[in-house]
């Protein structure tokens, strides 16, 4: 009875609990792959706080380039506006 009983749940294992346990990850994989409306909103929230920073960092190097005319900042040309408006949220 053992002869056939362990080669019947081997081959069970094999051929239907791996397949059901790789198709169960896979399924949740697929479905936190996607950015959420709280990531989304946490990302534009972060480039806002960082295109602020920035300007700052302009003001505070135009104001030592005004104290110091020895100064250089670093990054001599800036790019002007992003493409990205603030104001176009999904």
């Amino acid at each position: 009875m053992e002869d056939v009983f362990l080669p019947i749940v081997i081959v069970g294992m094999l051929f239907i609990g791996l397949p059901w346990v790789i198709m169960h990850y896979i399924t949740k994989w697929k479905q936190s792959a996607t950015i959420t409306g709280e990531d989304e909103k946490l990302l534009d929230e972060l480039h806002y706080t960082a295109r602020q920073l920035e300007e700052r960092l302009i003001t505070i190097e135009r104001i030592l380039a005004a104290d110091n005319p020895d100064f250089r900042p670093l990054r001599d040309q800036r790019p002007e506006q992003s493409p990205y408006d603030i104001s176009r949220r999904n």
